[in-house]
């Protein structure tokens, strides 16, 4: 969805401030819209070990770990419950352990599949207010109120490679269904000093979004154990009193900054005579700045820990990054052709991690008489990498991604 909205200007020819504007409109600022689906073989750990990970780490019992209402409702209390994960003595020492790490230890490796589909998209409503001064200084403002919508499934499946029957552990299937929504609010100035006729220099700040998001989760657990053990099912509903599960809190998104210069080929008072232009910007996203907190008015101390805990993670996996820019436009009078590339970096602290973005778009575009019509393709060429889980006591496995996709954007414009 490209920007939609109305525009209502005035022109002062002869005062200083020789025009002004001011601008509602809504546009897709993100589309979440993915799926994806790995599968292999893994002799280094398994999915379970997260879950016995945080029984261990906060001391659960069996009992703690299954009562209702609980934070663990939708990942220890599942597990523990289909006896994924169970307590043992090894060595006159009680420890928490997955049934498939009986495999792992044995010699054998764990076939995971991983399947992640995301749904939804982020938008955002502006308003906004721009001014000319004497042709030399071009200034804006916004107010914006970001909309979130976003929904994922994730699949998780892990089974025996063996043909030992005995062994108390076939296959485990874990299903995460998860939701955000919510509303936010932002600001963002611009502004671009022409010093000769043909160049352009800008800049421009967004200040960090202030997201007030509201999680709900649901998930559920199937295990195989086989004989005498035998086969387990259950859902967080049966902790949760049936209802999915609730959180509201506030993201701090981060903040960005951007540096631009245009270059106008033969510009002269009538701009159907322009010919050409050429622009390029690189823009700064400082990741390690995203924070959440609690959006109660007075969080419990379990509350304040975890969102200190997940700040810590965010500020050690995350880094600032920059993106580049740069596009062309030629102009036969009323018809313009377009060309673009754009590079995305890493935001991974990490470099072992191979993340990155790439848009190739090219396009046409009509004006005349109060009429324009913009018609763009975009090639993507996104890598990345998922985790299917973290662990604390190792590093982590996870899949390298690569994907490409196009998409075709129409705009259609009228002037009155």
């Amino acid at each position: 969805m490209g920007p939609t909205g109305f525009i209502f200007g005035s022109t002062n020819p002869n005062k200083p401030w020789r025009s002004t504007a001011i601008s509602l409109a809504i546009t897709q600022t993100a589309n979440f819209n993915n799926d994806i689906r790995y599968s292999g073989l893994n002799n280094y750990s398994s999915f379970s070990e997260q879950f016995a990970e945080t029984m261990a780490k906060d001391n659960l019992s069996i009992d703690e770990a299954l009562t209702p209402n609980s934070p663990y409702a939708y990942t220890v209390s599942p597990a523990v419950y289909t006896y994924l994960i169970d307590t043992v003595t090894i060595n006159g020492v009680l420890q928490i352990k997955g049934a498939p790490e009986y495999i792992l230890d044995a010699g054998q490796a764990l076939r995971q599949e991983i399947i992640k589909k995301d749904r939804g998209g982020m938008y955002e409503l502006a308003l906004g207010y721009a001014r000319n001064n004497n042709d030399k200084w071009y200034w804006g403002v916004s107010i914006n109120l970001p909309i979130v919508n976003y929904s994922s499934n994730t699949y998780i499946k892990e089974s025996d490679t063996s043909n030992n029957i005995s062994n108390h552990f076939k296959q485990a299937e874990y299903t995460d269904d998860f939701r955000t929504t919510g509303v936010g609010l932002n600001a963002k100035l611009g502004i671009i000093y022409r010093p000769v006729d043909h160049i352009r220099l800008g800049l421009a700040i967004h200040t960090p979004s202030y997201m007030s998001l509201t999680d709900k989760r649901s998930t559920k657990m199937v295990t195989d154990l086989e004989n005498p053990i035998g086969h387990f099912e259950v859902k967080s509903d049966e902790f949760t009193n049936n209802q999915p599960g609730k959180s509201r809190y506030v993201q701090t998104t981060p903040f960005k900054a951007m540096l631009s210069a245009s270059y106008v080929f033969r510009e002269i008072e009538n701009v159907k005579k322009q010919r050409a232009f050429i622009t390029a910007d690189i823009e700064y996203v400082g990741h390690r700045g995203s924070r959440f907190s609690s959006n109660n008015e007075e969080p419990t101390e379990d509350e304040k820990m975890y969102y200190k805990a997940l700040n810590k993670v965010v500020k050690a996996n995350y880094k600032g990054n920059f993106n580049f820019r740069v596009g062309g436009e030629l102009k036969f009078n009323v018809i313009m052709a377009r060309l673009g590339f754009a590079y995305y970096g890493n935001p991974y602290k990490d470099a072992g991690y191979k993340a990155s973005r790439m848009l190739l778009s090219g396009g046409l575009g009509y004006r005349n008489k109060g009429v324009f019509v913009d018609l763009t393709y975009v090639h993507a060429i996104n890598k990345d990498v998922n985790f299917p889980y973290r662990l604390e006591d190792r590093a982590n496995t996870y899949a390298t991604l690569k994907q490409q996709q196009g998409n075709i954007v129409a705009t259609v414009g009228f002037k009155f």
